[in-house]
């Protein structure tokens, strides 16, 4: 009995464990509006995004003048704190020169994060 229980248990929860995860080839779609200041290859109005997951904020992309909230935030760009990054920048570290809005839509923003994992 206790094998069927947790069994029944474990097919519930599957599927809200799969949408956890998000989806590259979506994530590289909804990245299209972040592609104005953000690429891979160099820095341009904002820093290069290649390595971005599990770097620390305000290092890497050589060259590029983070700002000094962004330097002394102490973050690493893990999947939480891009989370609470891409869903409202100024809120996760305030006096950021990022003037993006932030993204509203939470499979959006795990796309997003799929999407960084392959360029990393």
């Amino acid at each position: 009995m206790r094998h069927l229980i947790l069994g029944a248990a474990f097919a519930l929860l599957l599927p809200v464990a799969a949408q956890a995860e998000g989806d590259a080839a979506a994530g590289e779609k909804a990245f299209a509006p972040c592609k104005a200041c953000h690429n891979f290859e160099k820095n341009g109005v904002g820093p290069t995004l290649k390595g971005v997951v599990g770097s620390k904020a305000g290092e890497g992309a050589d060259g590029y003048a983070f700002s000094d909230a962004l330097k002394k935030s102490g973050i690493t760009w893990d999947e939480a704190n891009l989370k609470e990054w891409l869903t409202d920048p100024k809120k996760k570290v305030p006096g950021t020169k990022m003037v993006f809005p932030g993204i509203k839509d939470p499979k959006k923003v795990d796309d997003i994060i799929a999407y960084l994992k392959t360029k990393s």
